[in-house]
């Protein structure tokens, strides 16, 4: 994820930023930019460096390792702009040892295409300048909807930072099922990846809700109401998915009990 919004706030012409990234497994030489320096580790940083924003692309499980040694390099200044699903604000400040300006976002893997959706959330002490920054650099990657309440991350982990995988499975089951269906694996492949993008397109383009363009599409007694007859029975597919978002969700609470 870190790499996919990199590459975005590159094309980015409107940031006026230079950007350090640490990364051990990089291989500087393959991603040479003009305003972008690639260090293996920490220490290869300057002494006495003090980032304005540092943005935080690491997993879960290593971010106190990761926060242990990053914390040296903070200024009084320096912000921290964590994409780590389930590690609140107060865990973050507990890892870097005191009060610290934080924000919080959740984008999706579609970032890496200029596609993503992106929530943030900025906390009490962060600055209205290096807000609309991190708003800026979320952007180059895709959309940015603002909460005003942080309890609603592990809600938005759920739908839109989990989503994409999803939709791949829903990808995956439907080529399967036209597979069954007689059709050759790779057109059954094409035709359900090119369903699912065509559906979102006009979903985006069209104003009217999702329901309604489900029903525009279904016709009395046809084959789509065959179909949905069963995806909908006993709202099976609405169970389904509910189950599974909480699931998602509950998930993101016990990463952050666990940080």
């Amino acid at each position: 994820m870190g790499s996919a919004m990199l590459a975005g706030w590159q094309k980015d012409s409107q940031l006026a930023a230079e950007f350090h990234v640490i990364e051990p497994m990089l291989e500087a030489a393959e991603l040479a930019n003009p305003n972008t320096y690639f260090h293996n580790s920490l220490s290869e940083l300057a002494e006495g460096a003090t980032p304005e924003l540092v943005v935080l692309a690491v997993k879960p499980q290593m971010m106190a390792a990761v926060l242990e040694e990053a914390k040296l390099l903070s200024g009084a200044d320096t912000s921290w702009l964590s994409i780590a699903a389930g590690l609140s604000t107060q865990k973050l400040s507990e890892m870097l040892g005191g009060e610290t300006k934080i924000l919080r976002a959740m984008p999706n893997t579609p970032a890496a295409i200029g596609m993503g959706i992106t929530a943030l959330f900025a906390g009490r002490q962060v600055s209205a300048s290096i807000s609309a920054l991190s708003e800026q650099l979320l952007g180059a990657c895709g959309s940015v909807v603002r909460l005003e309440d942080e309890k609603l991350m592990d809600a938005v982990t759920a739908l839109s930072g989990s989503g994409p995988a999803y939709v791949f499975l829903l990808a995956e089951t439907m080529a399967a099922a036209g597979h069954r269906l007689g059709l050759p694996a790779d057109m059954a492949m094409q035709l359900a990846i090119e369903t699912i993008k065509g559906a979102g397109a006009l979903m985006a383009e069209d104003t009217a809700p999702p329901s309604i363009l489900r029903e525009n599409v279904t016709s009395k007694g046809g084959t789509t109401a065959a179909a949905l007859s069963v995806l909908m029975s006993d709202e099976r597919m609405a169970g389904l998915l509910d189950e599974a978002l909480t699931a998602a969700a509950r998930r993101a609470a016990e990463l952050d009990a666990q940080g």
